[in-house]
């Protein structure tokens, strides 16, 4: 189908300031947007509070304003500009609610401005957990059991129904806001009025805890014509109960069998189609208990969020670009992959690497904030690394957090640290993965480490695998002994030069050269 001719001007929110949960991934989404919308003949305005972006340069839109995202700023420049459509799903959580206060407040009607990319009957039932509740279940999708309240006295009396642990979620927050997990009666006070104050329309939603199951996100893109693709599968490699920012993601998914696969992607399927999101991409967040084979639907962001970003530069698949395209008409079989040039947007894309996300905190300049992980993510940012295989993207990715760690390795065991405890592994907080490196190098079994932590075997195996590479150094081998073969299996591992050459007791620059020898190089 054609682009839309009846639509010239279109008004985009950018995501506003850089907070916790909401970074510079929806500029980069915001610049794809608006520069293929310019592309295609439309003019732009774009308003976003944030100067230090991007997309508010001069050039990447036709007007920008650099104003507070408020209704009343945003009513004022609609009534200048008069736009004939709104795109609201490229500016995060911001941009969303502000596209539903906008035709709450009636401005939306009072100056005929069209809301692209998601309704928001669409973007109510996918915000409001008690909406998207009723939906889920009227469509037998399953979700996790749980009530909604909107006071303490309300969740005082729902809580013995439930019982601990309790998982409390927030409504229409970001990253997690307002949300935590109660173990005991004073934690389930402090945690509701905490979520209820978060919440705009003081709603929480008391579930029962799925602390332990695997979770899983999908990326998925719908065009007007019900095509639908996935564009990624991503894998949390902590378990439920700590925020998908704060966990340590796989891309694509590693333990799901093509049959559970298959099932998720059934599942996503149908959350878009009852949730109404007739263009664009949104994330579909699930649940699995490997023990069982139970699944449950979580949640369902309608916009590009902020796993979006990862899925885009992981697949070379750009969701926002794409999904400003559906907004304005196309569908997917019209839209030209960048990546062959040969084929269409509606091949889902397949790739033959694995891709690592590494959350990076900053905790010492939070003084006092507790570090303990959970539903409410406390990460600043990340960083993404491609391997061929898990291990090789999760060397890459710790060295890339640029915090003086050499990679996964038993080097990062601290003189005179005592051996880790499976209660130490337990606690989901920043420092947790070098703790299983050095719980593994201490001797501790791959079984019980992913019994403490909740990571699959299968992670914790590839984990195990790289310590046993440098284990096989440390028996009185020097570098002269190392074959071709030794090298190309250490590489395989992403183990850098640098950690080879304190193993050995030699230089970096004596293991570069002798790599270079046997012929072992870096290639792209």
């Amino acid at each position: 189908m054609p682009k839309r001719t009846d639509i010239h001007k279109i008004l985009v929110i950018g995501s506003g300031p850089i907070v916790i949960g909401q970074g510079c991934e929806f500029d980069y989404s915001g610049v794809q947007a608006c520069k293929v919308l310019r592309r295609e003949g439309y003019q732009t305005v774009l308003v976003n509070s944030n100067p230090a972006t991007i997309m508010t340069d001069p050039d990447m839109a036709d007007a920008t304003y650099v104003e507070p995202l408020t209704v009343p700023i945003l009513e004022q420049i609609i009534a200048q500009e008069r736009p004939d459509a709104l795109l609201g799903t490229v500016g995060g959580q911001t941009g969303l609610n502000l596209a539903v206060d906008l035709a709450t407040a009636g401005v939306l009607d009072k100056y005929a401005v069209q809301l692209l990319g998601a309704r928001v009957d669409s973007i109510r039932i996918a915000e409001d957990r008690s909406k998207f509740q009723e939906a889920m279940l009227a469509a037998g999708v399953p979700v996790p059991q749980g009530k909604f309240v909107h006071n303490l006295d309300e969740a005082r009396a729902v809580r013995d129904e439930i019982g601990f642990p309790m998982l409390i979620r927030a409504s229409f927050t970001l990253g997690g806001t307002g949300g935590g997990v109660a173990n005991t009666a004073v934690e389930f006070e402090q945690v509701v009025e905490h979520g209820l104050r978060a919440s705009p329309v003081s709603e929480v939603l008391l579930e029962r805890s799925l602390i332990g199951w695997k979770e899983y996100e999908l990326e998925v893109m719908r065009d007007k014509a019900n095509n639908f693709v996935v564009v990624c599968s991503i894998e949390n490699i902590d378990a439920m109960g700590v925020h998908t920012g704060d966990s340590i993601t796989v891309a694509p998914a590693q333990t799901l069998t093509d049959r559970e696969y298959q099932h998720l992607r059934d599942l996503a399927k149908t959350v878009m189609e009852v949730v109404g999101v007739e263009t664009g991409g949104s994330n579909v967040q699930f649940a699995v208990n490997h023990a069982t084979g139970e699944v449950l639907t979580i949640e369902m962001n309608p916009r590009v969020s902020r796993s979006s970003a990862l899925a885009s530069k992981a697949t070379g698949f750009p969701i926002a670009k794409i999904a400003a395209l559906l907004a304005v008409g196309y569908t997917l079989d019209e839209i030209s992959n960048d990546i062959t040039r040969e084929t269409p947007a509606s091949f889902e894309p397949s790739i033959d690497y694995t891709v690592v996300k590494l959350p990076r905190w900053n905790f010492e300049k939070f003084v006092g904030t507790n570090e303990t992980l959970g539903p409410q993510m406390k990460s600043v940012g990340e960083v993404m690394a491609i391997g061929r295989v898990f291990a090789e993207a999760l060397n890459k990715a710790v060295r890339g957090l640029d915090i003086g760690w050499p990679g996964f390795s038993r080097l990062l065991i601290e003189d005179g640290e005592p051996p880790i405890s499976r209660e130490q592994l337990a606690r989901p907080t920043a420092k947790r993965l070098a703790q299983v490196a050095a719980a593994l190098a201490q001797g501790m079994s791959p079984d019980d480490v992913a019994e403490a932590t909740g990571y699959d075997i299968w992670f914790v195996s590839q984990m195990a695998d790289i310590l046993a590479a440098e284990e096989s150094l440390l028996v009185g081998r020097q570098l002269t002994d190392l074959t071709t073969a030794d090298f190309r299996h250490l590489k395989k591992l992403g183990i850098a030069d640098a950690v080879l050459a304190q193993l050995l007791g030699t230089s970096e620059m004596a293991v570069r050269e002798a790599r270079k020898e046997r012929g072992v190089t870096a290639v792209y």
